[in-house]
């Protein structure tokens, strides 16, 4: 009884308004960002790289790089702070964690691009 009542309201809360994506998709996510009481959008655009979790706690880590330094950043899906998710390429890849390309830079951290996805 108490185990469908969690299930019950964790599924009212799963968003359904995001587009499908997978690991290697280049995506351009923004974020409310809320300082000093004043809110904003702010745009992080990078390559998916895992996903992690299950459900109403499932998150995704994008990583970019930005100045020559890598930056990764991990978002939960179902995250109300989470403004809207776009994405902008479908990468081929042959697994669901790509970590290889931390180690990676320049062209050999290109993923072949997927047409008509």
């Amino acid at each position: 009884m108490n185990k469908n009542l969690v299930n019950e309201i964790t599924a009212t809360q799963i968003r359904n308004d995001l587009p499908k994506f997978t690991t290697g998709d280049t995506v351009r996510v923004s974020v409310r960002i809320i300082e000093n009481g004043k809110s904003r959008i702010q745009v992080f655009e990078g390559v998916v790289i895992a996903f992690r979790g299950a459900g109403i706690s499932k998150t995704f880590i994008v990583r970019k790089v930005s100045n020559g330094v890598g930056v990764e950043r991990n978002f939960p899906v179902n995250s109300p702070l989470v403004a809207s998710l776009e994405v902008v390429k479908h990468g081929k890849v042959r697994r669901k964690k790509i970590y290889f390309l931390r180690e990676r830079s320049g062209k050999s951290a290109r993923l072949k691009q997927v047409f008509g996805k």
